[in-house]
């Protein structure tokens, strides 16, 4: 991948994890005010909300972690034990500043997270399933991860949700009873005050538990 510039645009167009680990550490220090503030991003606070009304308790994995913007939100709303994991080292440095997390998981979802099976009652993810970024592929790896009931709260850019095979996964994860209930409800990403090409992008967000 060639230099670019830390920004959405960038971001969409990531092709490989180690693209995802070059941009994300060019931008780690000044994502928080230079993406999630300037857009007024709701995803992170959106996820969490969703997690906690359908019932979710912890522990919970937060995945695609980021600077901890999701994770900040949940303890918000009175979850307890949440870890962190994230391909950027230098983005898992910002969100341990923020005092949140009981633990930060340097991982590569493609490869499955390094934690023992069953470890979660939660899983949480906001802004990772999306362009450039990682597919459907990956969910099987974090259900191996999740509790039997495990409450998932995953945003999905609804632009790529049929395209990129997410509609087809869960297909095949019902019916081979891997999960149940799942809700697809469709949110913002970002506030009225936005700009830009994508101001008016929408999520979904998975609401499932596993079998």
């Amino acid at each position: 991948m060639t230099k670019e510039t830390p920004n959405l645009d960038a971001a969409y167009g990531l092709e490989t994890p180690e693209d995802s680990k070059k941009l994300y550490a060019d931008w780690a220090e000044s994502y928080d005010q230079d993406f999630a503030a300037e857009r007024f991003y709701l995803l992170p606070e959106i996820a969490a909300r969703c997690f906690v009304e359908a019932g979710g308790r912890s522990p919970v994995l937060d995945v695609g972690a980021g600077t901890g913007l999701c994770g900040v939100e949940l303890t918000k709303l009175g979850v307890r034990t949440v870890d962190a994991t994230d391909i950027s080292a230098q983005m898992l440095e910002q969100a341990a500043k923020k005092d949140v997390y009981r633990d930060m998981i340097e991982a590569d979802l493609t490869l499955g997270v390094p934690v023992p099976r069953d470890s979660y009652a939660g899983v949480v993810s906001s802004g990772t399933f999306t362009h450039g970024h990682v597919g459907p592929e990956v969910l099987p790896l974090l259900l191996r991860v999740a509790r039997r009931d495990a409450l998932f709260s995953l945003s999905i850019n609804a632009g790529h949700y049929e395209s990129h095979g997410f509609a087809t996964m869960f297909d095949q994860l019902i019916g081979d009873g891997a999960i149940r209930n799942l809700r697809l409800p469709e949110y913002p990403i970002y506030g009225d005050g936005a700009t830009g090409s994508h101001k008016d992008d929408t999520a979904l967000i998975a609401l499932f538990r596993k079998t």
